[in-house]
């Protein structure tokens, strides 16, 4: 667990860097307009300016209202009003089980309120010997609402067993069926989003812990519980509508 979290930190300050956008020059005209762009000349009667696609501008001192450095707004975020989200990815570590790597798929249905605070509750299906679906609450906060953003997030809930019953070997007599049960279910961690128009591509990083266990009788009909604590570092990507 303490590497886990460790390997968490990491990965969020990595991610923090990631969200910055390169700061611009803005030449304000008392038109009403704003150039973007680096600004190659300011003098007592000129302002030359080069926009990103390398188009130059001259305006005189008469036409500029104020110059400064800012970064341009983006207004592609969604901000208020429901949405949902599809994600997958893996439950990656060294653990004492059976089952290295789990695979975990999740559809998430969310409200986002304020741009930067969404809640939301979700399902899916994860494989950890057997097929369990999780349910759970998630609080997703963005640190930015620019284009590249990262965020932090929390899930609880619990995992539910809805695979089939584990049956005997007929061909094994030493075979003895497991009954499979779910257990307690969280995760914490941060991520990049990247937002174009009405989708949001994102990759999260979290620390994972999962509870499964089944029952399994033997030859003189004792019948024992097995619990499985996962303790696993998230990867996964996803899309958000």
């Amino acid at each position: 667990m303490k590497k886990n979290l460790i390997v968490l930190f990491m990965l969020t300050i990595i991610a923090l860097p990631l969200s910055a956008q390169r700061t611009k020059d803005a030449l304000y005209l008392k038109n009403g307009s704003v150039i973007y762009g680096k600004l190659l000349e300011i003098s007592e009667n000129k302002y030359k300016i080069q926009t990103s696609d390398g188009s130059l501008f001259n305006f005189s001192s008469d036409e500029v209202d104020k110059f400064i450095k800012e970064s341009p707004h983006f207004d592609g975020r969604k901000t208020s009003g429901v949405g949902f989200a599809l994600e997958a990815g893996l439950l990656i570590g060294s653990q004492n089980s059976d089952f290295s790597a789990p695979f975990s798929f999740n559809i998430i249905v969310n409200y986002t309120n304020l741009t930067k605070n969404i809640v939301g509750i979700g399902s899916g299906v994860e494989f950890m010997g057997s097929t369990f679906s999780p349910l759970f609450l998630e609080y997703k906060r963005l640190l930015s609402d620019r284009k590249t953003a990262p965020f932090i997030f929390f899930r609880g809930g619990a995992l539910l067993h809805t695979g089939g019953d584990d049956e005997s070997d007929p061909y094994n007599s030493y075979y003895y069926p497991k009954d499979y049960k779910g257990g307690a279910s969280l995760a914490i961690g941060t991520g990049i989003s990247w937002a174009k128009e009405d989708i949001e591509t994102y990759l999260t990083f979290a620390y994972r812990y999962a509870q499964t266990s089944y029952k399994q009788g033997n030859y003189n009909d004792v019948i024992y519980t097995y619990k499985n604590n996962y303790n696993r570092l998230e990867i996964k990507f996803g899309f958000k509508f």
